[in-house]
Order: structure tokens, then sequence, then C-alpha cells
């Protein structure tokens, strides 16, 4: 076995202790043990020996092995050496901890002892107090019943001498003079009458002498002397005289008269009184005011201050002057102004002050003057009082929101004689009704001709509107939309005892008939404009009930007595129109400004007018109510007009079929009968039908257009299986027959509507029964849609072949007596059409499948189908 001394010295340092510490790598330690051997097993030219390897590792092993027992040894003495040393440490913690615990012990000793010491001083504190209040008191009434005496003596020689002493000889006049009146008012005595005179007189002339150096002292300019006599006065009765001649004589309430004449504002008196215009912002004259206040309030926040011990209480005073005096007088200058223009005017004057107060109001606060502290005066009298008789407090402190809660005040009540009560939103409302009086006026008197051709249309509206009108006489106190009525009336040269005859005398231009979307805008922007004086003027718990009175007028003027009266006027027009002349589809033109019209007043109704009421959940549901029913009359008279105007369409296609030539469909053989593409009722009756068309499709949207344009062809429909049947038909005359028919369904395929298509699919069916030949007659009408009605009802058409008695023998005999597979209800719709007309027999097979898709239904009508969007239905849950 190779021993230590046999490793070569490199192998001995790789087995240092030293190198072993930090980071070791096995591999490369073996690695670098082995190296030597390796290239000496390379060098060796024998086979491999191993034996110099199994050496070598051995005693590396040894090696390690004893160096391992090494570090065990050191490590076990660092061990022992460690706790000996935390024993060590954990005794001298022990120690420290006691020493701290007794020196804590010492201090909370010393601690109790130092309270003990501080608690017996107060309470010498607090008897020396009680003695020197005790000595102030039996001072005070000494002296005080001292110079009582003196009064009761006439003597009044310590007082005048006191007051030549200057500021404090006349700080303390003032305090004693105080507490004698005081105390004169509590004493009876044979004497006291005669004493509490000469106190009376002595302390009024004393206040005159103090108010007399005040005044020459703000003449002359000088805040100090200013400043004691106002503090002296403070002590002496509270200050309020030389506060009012402070602000009596200011030189802002002495030397401005102020007259709107003198403050020429032409642009706004020429424009405020129009309704297109933009409100005012601001009037010269206030402005100037305004701007004269500001620069004032805060040179005299400075001097107040510098003046007087209670600015606060100054300060409030002098504004409540500004208020009073100037501000109200130069406003009721210009409302009285405005007023006289119109009530427009007068709104938009109130609105404009209304707003340039807040901003003077918001911009005077930041004046707001700190509270001061009570005097050394003022505690001595306050003390006085409360130690002799308790009758009479002073308060030397004021609140610091003193100046801002008065501003408010203050411009609450300046408004408050315009804004009480209804007295703003009747004239609100009055207003309202005068503007859309005047914007209607032509458009009423052009309707009002209406009457002489049909009268009963206008007498309506008429009746309607002075029903309303009559509110305003009849009940206590008159609703908004009763004004409004009333006016609209009075403008509209309508009087209560129907229509005077001068107005309709008026030249009146057409155009000023129609409806007019800038009309309707002008309506809502002036709306708009009264909703938003109605928010900034009123409080905001009666903006939901305001807000709800303004929607009646805007309601009563564009729904009834703009929208409305257009529909009545287009009805009436109908009505009186000549049948034998072309229907006017100007109808549809007044429907579909009708439908823009009620979408842009929902609109606004919606995202403008019912926010407002959010906050009450009674107005908001009441609003939505009222509104849904505005708009459900207005749908009710725009579908009577779609009825009337469908009515006169189909009355003009039934006219122009009744023009049909009994030989239109039995021509002769001739060129000129064969040149004809189609017959001449098929021509009128296919313009109509795309007039209607193109007419619908500009006019009216949606549901509304495709209800409209069914209607149409299900009446055209019954109007053709009518006429079918009145008209003996050629074989050569059926070609012309069958262009007809082709003409009626491509015209009516161009209005899109799925329904019609099978419909006319099924007249041009029934129009090739005059085309085939008789022997294959039976098996055509039993295909298709033919063979979905019974063989009967096509009797009456087959009837009009002109060959149908070469043949009608042969075709019953080849007709089945009875179909075995036919049911119950079969049988009984046969039995009952069998004889009937066709129409008739599809009007009752309504809802009846003819095939997949295919129904034969025929609506009835447009009752309740003409709907206006942005209704605002959904705000039910308000």
């Amino acid at each position: 076995m190779q021993h230590f001394g046999d490793l070569d010295p490199a192998t001995e340092e790789q087995l240092r202790l030293n190198n072993f510490e930090g980071k070791f790598d096995v591999k490369e330690f073996v690695g670098s043990i082995s190296e030597r051997l390796i290239t000496q097993s390379k060098a060796s030219s024998g086979p491999f020996d191993p034996k110099p390897f199994i050496r070598t590792f051995e005693a590396v092993v040894d090696k390690l092995i004893s160096v391992r027992k090494d570090v065990q040894a050191k490590t076990e003495q660092m061990e022992k050496s460690v706790r000996v040393a935390e024993r060590e440490y954990s005794k001298k913690m022990a120690d420290l901890n006691r020493g701290f615990e007794a020196v804590g012990s010492s201090f909370s000793t010393m601690e109790s002892k130092m309270n003990e010491v501080g608690r017996t001083a107060v309470r010498i504190g607090e008897q020396l107090e009680s003695i020197h209040i005790e000595r102030q008191r039996a001072q005070a009434a000494h002296d005080l019943i001292n110079y009582y005496n003196q009064f009761s003596r006439g003597d009044t020689s310590h007082l005048d001498a006191l007051k030549k002493e200057g500021r404090e000889g006349r700080s303390q006049v003032a305090i004693i003079l105080r507490r004698l009146t005081t105390v004169a008012r509590e004493v009876d005595l044979p004497s006291a009458d005669k004493t509490r005179e000469n106190i009376d007189k002595y302390c009024e002339k004393f206040e005159k002498d103090m108010i007399y150096l005040f005044d020459r002292c703000y003449r002359k300019g000088d805040p100090k002397l200013m400043h004691h006599c106002a503090q002296t006065l403070l002590d002496f009765n509270g200050g309020a005289s030389c506060v009012q001649i402070y602000v009596n004589q200011h030189d802002f309430f002495m030397n401005k008269v102020r007259d709107t004449a003198n403050h020429s504002d032409d642009l706004l008196w020429n424009t405020v009184s129009k309704p297109d215009e933009s409100p005012p912002k601001t009037e010269s004259g206030l402005a100037e005011l305004f701007g004269e206040i500001r620069a004032t309030v805060a040179q005299e926040s400075q001097i107040v201050q510098a003046v007087f011990p209670n600015p606060p209480f100054v300060m409030q005073v002098f504004l409540q002057r500004v208020f009073a005096q100037s501000i109200q007088q130069y406003m009721e200058q210009l409302l009285t102004k405005g007023s006289s223009l119109s009530d427009l005017a007068y709104l938009r004057i109130l609105q404009m002050v209304h707003n340039q107060t807040s901003n003077l109001v918001e911009d005077l606060k930041v004046h707001e003057l700190p509270s001061m502290t009570p005097s050394k005066s003022s505690l001595e009298i306050s003390e006085f009082r409360r130690v002799l008789s308790g009758a009479l407090t002073v308060s030397g402190t004021s609140t610091t929101s003193v100046v801002s809660a008065m501003l408010e005040n203050a411009m609450a009540e300046l408004f408050v004689p315009y804004i009480e009560g209804q007295k703003y939103l009747d004239r609100e409302s009055k207003s309202l009704g005068e503007l859309y009086a005047g914007l209607l006026a032509n458009f009423t008197r052009y309707h009002m001709r209406m009457q002489k051709v049909k009268s009963s249309m206008f007498d309506r509206m008429v009746d309607r509107l002075g029903a309303a009108a009559a509110n305003t006489t009849t009940s206590g106190g008159s609703s908004t939309s009763a004004q409004a009525a009333a006016l609209i009336m009075r403008y509209g040269g309508i009087s209560s005892e129907r229509i005077q005859e001068k107005s309709l005398e008026d030249i009146v231009r057409e155009e000023d008939g129609f409806l007019s979307i800038d009309v309707a805008e002008k309506m809502l922007k002036w709306h708009a404009e009264a909703v938003g004086r109605c928010v900034e003027l009123t409080s905001q718990n009666d903006v939901p009930k305001n807000t709800f009175i303004l929607l009646r007028v805007l309601a009563e003027a564009i729904g009834a007595a703009y929208l409305e009266t257009a529909i009545e006027s287009a009805i009436a027009r109908l009505e009186v129109a000549d049948p034998k002349l072309e229907p006017s589809l100007q109808p549809l033109e007044v429907l579909r400004l009708v439908d823009l019209i009620c979408h842009l007043w929902q609109q606004y109704t919606n995202m403008a007018l019912f926010p407002l009421a959010a906050s009450s959940v009674t107005i908001r549901r009441e609003m939505t109510i009222f509104n849904n029913q505005t708009v459900s009359r207005t749908e009710g008279a725009a579908n009577t007009l779609l009825q009337r105007t469908t009515d006169a369409i189909i009355t003009w296609l039934s006219l122009q079929l009744s023009k049909q030539k009994k030989n239109d469909f039995k021509p002769r053989n001739d060129d000129l009968s064969f040149a004809r593409v189609n017959t001449e009722p098929c021509v009128a009756c296919c313009e109509i039908l795309e007039k209607v068309r193109d007419a619908a499709i500009q006019s009216i949207s949606g549901k509304n257009r495709e209800a409209f344009l069914t209607e149409i062809g299900v009446s055209f429909h019954s109007l053709l299986l009518d006429h079918l049947r009145k008209y003996p038909v050629s074989a050569t005359g059926g070609l012309m027959l069958a262009k007809d028919l082709k003409s009626y369904q491509d015209t009516v395929a161009s209005f899109n509507i799925p329904a019609l298509h099978e419909r006319f699919e099924f007249i041009r069916q029934l129009g090739n029964v005059f085309l085939v030949r008789p022997e294959i007659l039976r098996s055509y009408i039993t295909e298709n849609y033919l063979g979905r009605i019974d063989s009967g009802l096509l009797r009456p058409y087959l009837a009009q072949r002109s060959d149908w008695g070469q043949f009608e023998t042969r075709f019953n005999e080849n007709v089945d007596v009875e179909d075995v597979a036919t049911d119950i209800t079969s049988r009984g719709l046969k039995d009952r059409f069998k004889m009937a007309k066709l129409g008739t027999m599809v009007k009752d097979l309504e809802g009846l499948k003819l095939g997949d898709g295919i129904s034969m239904g025929i609506p009835s009508g447009f009752t309740g189908s003409f709907s206006i969007g942005g209704r605002g239905l959904n705000n039910n849950s308000a």
C-alpha cells in the first residue's frame, strides 16, 4: 500500500484543506490526480497497468479520510466554543434586562412624583385664579359703586379726566360707561332715576363725541385713529353706529345714480326679443356696475380689516347695502325695459342678470374675512356682565362663512319677487305660447281656409283649442297648456266666437301651410332655451314639475296645433277631392314630415326632458303617460290619413278598371288590335301603381311602407278577381289579357312585398285559363295554385271563354261528382262556396296555406299600424 509520503508534491498540494473550501468540483479533482498517471501510462510501451492508479487513489483516499477527521475535530472544538459564547451572551442579556427594568421602575416612580407635584401646582393655580377673579370682581364693584355715587352727585370730573388721557383713557371710559348702564337698570333706589338719567346723558354725549371723532378721522383718512374709535365704540355699545356712518357716507353709494339710458346697448335691445338670436350674455351698464363692485369690495376688504375690530360684520352690512340699493335698482330698470319689449326679452334679461349675479357672488366670496380674536376690553366686558348679572353676553368672534352665507341669502332675496310661486313659470309658458303662435300664424290661417270647403275639419281643432282656452276664465288658475291654446287661437286669428273673417282675407301663400323640419327645430330650440332658463332660475325640487308643465306647452303647439292640423287638412282635401280625378299623393309627403318631426320631437323629449324629471318618480311616470298619449293621438290621425289615401287610390283603380271596353279581350282580327301592348285601363292602373310605389318609397319607411303597399296590392288583387268575371275573352283576346295581367304582376312585384308575389302569380295563372286548349283545361285547373281552389269557384271565369258553350257539357261530364278523399271541412267549404265569388272565398279562407310559404290572408286595414319612432314607451319603468 502506498503511503502519504509516496505521493508526488503536486498531488500533496491538491489534498490541502484550503483546496476544499469554496467551490469544489469532483471531476476536476479526480482529473488533476489522474493526469500524471495517464501521461506515464501513455508513455509506457507495455500493456495498461492499473496498479499505479490503484496505489495513488488508495493513498489519496487515506489522505482524505485523515483530512476529514481533522475537520471533524476542528468542528467539534468550534461548536464547544460557540456554546460557551452563547451562554456568556445570554447571561449578559439577562443582566442588562434587569438593569433596564430597574431604570424603568425609577423613571415610573419619578413620573408619579412629578404628576403629583403637577396636580398640586394646578390646584394652587386654580386657587390663585379664583382669588384673582374675586379680587377683580371686588375691585370692579368698588370702582363701579364709586363712579355710580359720583353720577348720583352729578360729578363726572374723574371720567372727564380719564377721557382726556388719550386712547387708553377713552377705552376705559367706554368700558366703565357700559358697565354703569347695566348696573343703573338694576338699581332700585329713591335717587336711581336721576342717576340713570345722568348716566344716559353722559353716554349719549360720549357716543356723539366718538362718532364725531370717527367721522373726522374718516374724512382725513387716518385708519389708525379710525380703528381706535371703532374699537372704543365696539366696547361701548357694539359699534353699530360707526359702521352705519362708514357705509352710508361711502362714495360708492353717495355719488352713483345709474340709469339704463346712460348705458345704451343698442345691439342687445334690438336682438333680445328675437327668439332666433342667442340670449344676451351681459349688458354694458350691468357689466360696468359689477366691475365697479368687484373693485370696490376688493379695496374695502383691506380697509375694513385695518379699521374695524369686527370686519366680517362690517363687510356684511356693506354688501347688503350693495345688493339692496345698487344691484336691485339697476336690475329693476333692466327688467322694466325688457318687459316693455316682450315677455321673451324680460325672461332673457332675468336670466342674464341671474347668471351675472351668480358670477359676482362667486367672485366676492374670495373676500371672506377671517374670524377676529376678541380684544381684552371685550373679554373684560363679557366677564363683568357674566359676573354681575348674566343678562347680556357679547360674542367677539364670527364664523368664517358669514360673508359667503350672506351673499347667497342676498342673491336669493334679490330674485324671490320674480320667481316665487307660479309667477315665473306662467310668464315662461305665456312667452312660449306667444312665440309658437306667431311662428304658426300663417300656417294656421292657411289651414283655416280649408274650412270653407270642409268646415267640420277645422271645427274640431277650433273646438278643442277653444275648450282648452276656456280654462283660462272658468278655472281659478289657468293651466299653461290652456294659455298656450288661447295664445295660438288669438295669434292665429281665431276668436271664441269662431273665425274672424278679416283674418281669412289675409294673403297666405300655399307654402305657409306645408310642414317644415326647420319650423319644428325652431320650436324645439325655443323650448330648450325656456327649459334651460327654468333649470337655472328655479329650485332643483321644482325642476321635474316645471319641466312637465313646459312639456305640455310644447305638446299642445307641435302636436295639436301643428302636426294634427296638417293631417286633418290633408284628410279634408281627400274628402272633398273629385273622385273622377287622379288622387293626389301629397298626403304621403305630409306623413313623411309628420314622421320626421315626431321622431325629432321624441328624441328631444327622451334626451333632454325626461332626465330632468329623474328625481321624481311620480312626475316622470306622468310625463311618460302624457307623452305616449300625445304621440298615440298623432299616430291615430296619421292612420286615418293613410287609410283615406289608400281608399282614394283604390277608388281610382276601380274607376280605371271600369273603363275596360266590353270587346277589349275579343279583338277583331286586324293589325291595330294586335299592335297594342296593353289595354288603356291596364296602362292607367300601372301608372298610378308606379306613382304610389315611388311616393311610398320616398315618404314612408319600414313597417309602415310595407303595410301600406300590402293594402294597396291586396285591394287591387280583389278588384282584379272581380274584374275578370265581367269580360268575355276570345282565344286571341286571351293574349291581350295575359299581357295585362303580366304588367299588373310586374308592377306589383316592384313593391318588393313577398306576400303579394303569390297573389298575383295566382292571378296570372287564373288568366291562363283563357289560353289553354279545352282538352287540357281540366287538368290545368287542378295544378299549381288553381288546384287549391274549388273548381266550382272557377266556373264564372271559365264561362267568359268565347268557346265555353262548345265544350261546357263535355267539361261537366269529366268533373267528378265527389272527391272521396275530401274531409268533412273541405266538403263544407265546397258546399258553402259552390257558386260564390272567388274573392269572397279567398277572404273566408284567410290564413289557409295554398303552398309552401303562400298565404291568402288579407289585411283588414291600417288601424293602429302606422307607428312613429322615438316614443318614450321605455320610460314606464320610471
